[in-house]
């Protein structure tokens, strides 16, 4: 059963690590990002092509860095022209850049599955309670501790986070009091981006590489922000780790209805709580 909890730690600490950035877009630009999965998708890929030349570590740094001008790209080019119009305009945008970035990675990887190896430095084992566990899929827990503890503190205790938080709950009166909305939206949409490249470089270890991959943690990723909260980031980590746990012995236990247990537990909880699990801005 520890296995089974620790495999469900690594998937939660995945999801958390590209779910927040969602609620960073978000809580920012009030944009649901539909292709958030496909920049999951396109870090796997970047940091696969940098891993086979430079290694792992500078896979992993070339990936965040990309995916980084990607965001603020995207802000620039998209979510700033749109954000005026009609919510569903920018939302079958977004959708339509899912498909594009899918078939460039098509075109330039092809449809073969691809593999990444784990760091040498991360490929061995740990022995807990007589069982083995990988020591990369220990990192990818510690990953995710890591970026909650830093956002965490960024939010709380900079001037750059305060203003963060105050956007997320009430943009319009934040920017009447001389925030630069737009510059600090460029900033976190980029984050958000980088966050994404960050989590799906550091699964590719643990999932095969294909055009595709971002499409199924991308729906489980939507169920973390509105279960945990939308434009809340402890909710995210707590639904995160609930949701991660779920799928996981889903998949043992129930393998057949595994992918809607966390959808179940989505509607149980707006059900109970319709704002979800945590107000926004916490």
């Amino acid at each position: 059963m520890l296995i089974q909890i620790l495999n469900g730690l690594v998937y939660g600490g995945l999801l958390y690590v590209l779910a927040v950035g969602l609620v960073l877009i978000f809580g920012l630009r009030r944009v649901v990002n539909f292709a958030h999965g496909s920049l999951f998708m396109v870090g796997a890929y970047v940091g696969y092509t940098v891993t086979a030349v430079a290694g792992f570590w500078a896979g992993l740094a070339a990936s965040v860095c990309v995916l980084t001008v990607i965001g603020a790209a995207l802000d620039r080019f998209v979510f700033r022209p749109l954000q005026d119009e009609d919510p569903i305009v920018t939302m079958l945008v977004t959708f339509g850049l899912l498909l594009v970035l899918e078939d460039a990675v098509r075109t330039i990887w092809g449809k073969e599955f691809l593999t990444v190896q784990p760091p040498a430095i991360l490929s061995g084992v740990v022995h807990l309670s007589g069982t083995s566990f990988p020591v990369y899929r220990l990192a990818v827990i510690g990953v995710a501790i890591l970026v909650a503890g830093g956002l965490s503190l960024w939010l709380r205790f900079s001037r750059v986070g305060l203003y963060v938080r105050a956007s997320s709950v009430d943009p319009l009166t934040t920017g009447m009091q001389g925030v630069d909305t737009d510059r600090l939206s460029a900033m976190v949409v980029a984050i958000g981006a980088g966050l994404a490249g960050l989590s799906g470089t550091i699964s590719a270890p643990l999932v095969a590489l294909s055009p595709s991959m971002g499409g199924s943690i991308l729906i489980d990723s939507f169920v973390v922000v509105v279960t945990g909260g939308l434009g809340s980031f402890t909710g995210a980590f707590v639904a995160a780790m609930i949701i991660g746990q779920l799928h996981n012995l889903g998949v043992v236990f129930v393998p057949a209805a595994a992918s809607m247990i966390p959808l179940v537990l989505m509607v149980l909880v707006l059900i109970w709580r319709p704002g979800g699990l945590v107000k926004a801005g916490a």
